[in-house]
């Protein structure tokens, strides 16, 4: 596992010791290697925007889900019946 310096922006910079794995220290290096970033800190900080991204949406996605059940109807299934129509899917 490589121990790498990120250099992250609270207001200032600041530097944080973040652990990689070879695989995700083998993809930042392409990263890098492939000239779309200048080094490792560009890389981190971009996957941490499109996580930001991507957590922002499930969590909308799921609340719109959540709300859309609390204004449905009733099911008129049982809990024995749902419970078994799950286990005749899997």
């Amino acid at each position: 596992m490589l121990n790498m310096d990120i250099i992250c922006n609270f207001g200032k910079r600041t530097a944080m010791n973040v652990s990689f794995t070879k695989k995700q220290e083998d993809y930042i290096a392409e990263q890098i290697k492939s000239g779309d970033f200048q080094n490792a800190s560009e890389v981190v900080r971009d996957a941490l925007r499109l996580h930001e991204v991507y957590r922002h949406k499930v969590i909308q996605d799921l609340k719109a889900e959540i709300e859309k059940g609390w204004n449905s109807n009733p099911s008129q299934r049982s809990v024995k019946d749902i419970i078994q129509s799950r286990k005749e899917k899997q």
